[in-house]
């Protein structure tokens, strides 16, 4: 074992020293069930560090079935992956349309990720992870539903009753043959993440009509049943003739990709 590796055992065995006194004598839990709480914590705490990505952090937020006017102590919450930098993608957004449009993106993407894992965030909630001010928060919110996208804010979201998120809205302006060049323009999202919405929307009708459940889908298509429901609906509500062909010319192409549920049986088999 090398030196630094001695050093960092020695400060782990000291701190889980410390925290073991005080959970017994501060808190005066018997050693046994202190031993178990530090334990506990550690495995938490390896298992998140070890799930998170780049870019990435751990927030608990309220969960998505928690009723409303309760006190914020009194309410269930969650612990949440959120993407706080998505990389070459959040670059190009800066670089094109500058700081406020990023953080503007970001807001959807956190507050779509918040959904699928089954829970909300306020505005407080994103203030405090992007570093600005309520009001900030809450200016941006505004040019965004002024641009027609529906922010799945915990304040907008009643029961079961929801509107389109940036990603449906996108699919919905795909569908009725926008261009993702068109598409980048209009939403300020960048053609790397419209592609992938696109694709995910694919693969989760493709699964749907090969006849799996919704809950299967989420496992299949790695994905949250929030957004499996929310892109579902948007097929089934696929009616008129231009969108309707646009569907069926892209599905045909996706299921001849290498990503397609119907590829890989084919590959199997």
């Amino acid at each position: 074992m090398s030196k630094e590796a001695r050093i960092q055992r020695q400060v782990s065995k000291t701190e889980e020293a410390h925290l073991l006194a005080q959970l017994e004598q501060e808190f005066e839990f018997a050693p046994r069930i202190a031993q178990a709480i530090v334990e506990e914590a550690q495995s938490v705490l390896t298992r998140a560090l070890d799930e998170l990505g780049r870019g990435q952090i751990w927030v608990y937020l309220v969960k998505r079935e928690a009723g409303h006017g309760k006190a914020l102590k009194e309410t269930r919450t969650k612990a949440v992956r959120w993407t706080l930098d998505a990389g070459v993608e959040d670059q190009e957004v800066l670089s094109k349309h500058g700081r406020v449009v990023l953080r503007q993106v970001r807001i959807q993407r956190l507050l779509s990720e918040a959904v699928e894992q089954g829970a909300l965030a306020s505005q407080e909630d994103l203030a405090h992870v992007l570093h600005v001010a309520v009001r900030t928060i809450k200016r941006d919110c505004k040019a965004l539903e002024e641009q027609g996208f529906w922010l799945p804010l915990r304040g907008n979201v009643r029961g079961i009753g929801r509107g389109q998120s940036h990603k449906a809205l996108i699919i919905s302006r795909w569908l009725r043959r926008e261009t993702y060049d068109q598409l980048e323009r209009s939403t300020k999202h960048t053609v790397v993440s419209i592609r992938r919405y696109v694709q995910t929307f694919l693969r989760i009708v493709e699964l749907h009509e090969a006849g799996f459940a919704p809950a299967e889908i989420v496992h299949l298509a790695q994905c949250g049943l929030a957004l499996v429901e929310e892109y579902l609906s948007i097929y089934h509500e696929c009616d008129d003739p231009l969108s309707q062909a646009k569907l069926q010319e892209e599905l045909e192409r996706f299921r001849r990709s290498p990503r397609s549920f119907s590829s890989k049986k084919r590959r199997i088999a």
